[in-house]
């Protein structure tokens, strides 16, 4: 069965992709990706258009991966990836120009696409009321992550380790409003967080409205940005750190948090949406209490009982989340399509 794959590789969603694409190709899918134009306006001209020339085998799925699909229903069996609605429940996450363009694009998509995927329950809910779509053509497929990649122990570059001090709480991902530094910067500069004696590590590029929280980031006493780290300090970060917090608004669906989880780190993320989905057994606040990030912050510092208990707890749960039950899932759809 040939399979297109479709997809902007930003973020997130390229490990999907890449992921996907490697596992269908493993259980003898083969993969046809249709190349993303140079400029962004063209790659969605070109995957808006991509199911409109025909389709080339009876076998052919065509699947797009990241929130971009058809403008027109399609001769060939199609499939869009939505990977979540940030603006449902953050109003900085778009300008009203690019929230016009992306509810256009992604409604577009829904409709002329045969059926839906999504990464989390929370998403799922999230696409029915915002888009009246049946629940019956949404299937909620979870991400999976390499387990054993975070738990091989890594050794920290010379050039980051330089730049820490062997006990940190640890951020990791883009600098943008919707992943609330802000609130985490502010719980740092708390005399009751800043007693613990732990700088806050930031490991993450900035990405978009970052203005603020690098200025923010820059003013702290008690918080170091790395900028971006290669994969290798990333998991030698989280697992040498004291805690991992995570206090994103919203996420479709929340690698960094599986991904600490599986590499021994104690958690702590949102109570909110698919965070406290796929977080689990981790230690939750309530966001957006700022109160109660920074009480969580202490207790995951200081309380013995959860730092070794919970630890242990996190390994059966994120054994649950794998890549090839991810990929079964959606040959699963694929099949359906062609029965």
């Amino acid at each position: 069965m040939p399979a297109r794959i479709l997809d902007r590789h930003v973020g997130g969603n390229t490990t999907y992709a890449r992921t996907l694409a490697e596992g269908l190709q493993a259980q003898g899918v083969t993969i046809n990706r249709i190349p993303q134009g140079a400029h962004p306006a063209l790659t969605l001209v070109n995957e808006s258009l991509a199911g409109l020339r025909g389709r080339s085998d009876d076998r052919e799925v065509l699947h797009y991966v990241a929130d971009t699909g058809p403008l027109f229903k399609t001769r060939t069996p199609s499939v869009v990836t939505v990977h979540g609605v940030a603006s449902r429940w953050i109003d900085s996450a778009r300008n009203m120009t690019q929230e016009f363009i992306w509810r256009t694009r992604v409604g577009r998509a829904i409709a002329s696409c045969d059926e839906i995927i999504t990464v989390s329950n929370s998403s799922a809910t999230d696409i029915h009321e915002i888009f009246g779509v049946d629940k019956s053509r949404i299937h909620v497929i979870h991400h999976g992550i390499d387990i054993g990649d975070f738990r091989s122990q890594r050794e920290l570059s010379a050039e980051v380790s330089a730049k820490i001090p062997s006990d940190y709480v640890l951020y990791l991902g883009n600098v943008e409003p919707r992943k609330n530094l802000m609130a985490l910067i502010d719980a740092f500069q708390h005399p009751s967080v800043k007693a613990l004696g732990l700088p806050l590590v930031i490991a993450g590029k900035p990405a978009w409205n970052f203005e603020d929280s690098m200025k923010k980031i820059e003013a702290a006493t008690n918080v170091i940005h790395l900028g971006f780290v290669s994969d290798d300090d990333k998991i030698a970060l989280m697992q040498q750190c004291t805690v991992f917090a995570f206090p994103s608004l919203y996420e479709g669906f929340g690698f960094p948090v599986l991904e600490a989880m599986a590499a021994g780190a104690v958690t702590i993320t949102t109570s909110e949406g698919s965070l406290a989905e796929v977080a689990g057994p981790a230690l939750r606040f309530e966001s957006p209490n700022t109160d109660s990030l920074r009480e969580g912050i202490i207790r995951a510092v200081t309380d013995e009982s959860l730092r070794n208990s919970g630890t242990r707890d996190y390994q059966p749960w994120v054994e649950q989340f794998t890549w090839d039950q991810s990929v079964a899932k959606h040959l699963e759809i694929y099949e359906g399509l062609l029965a």
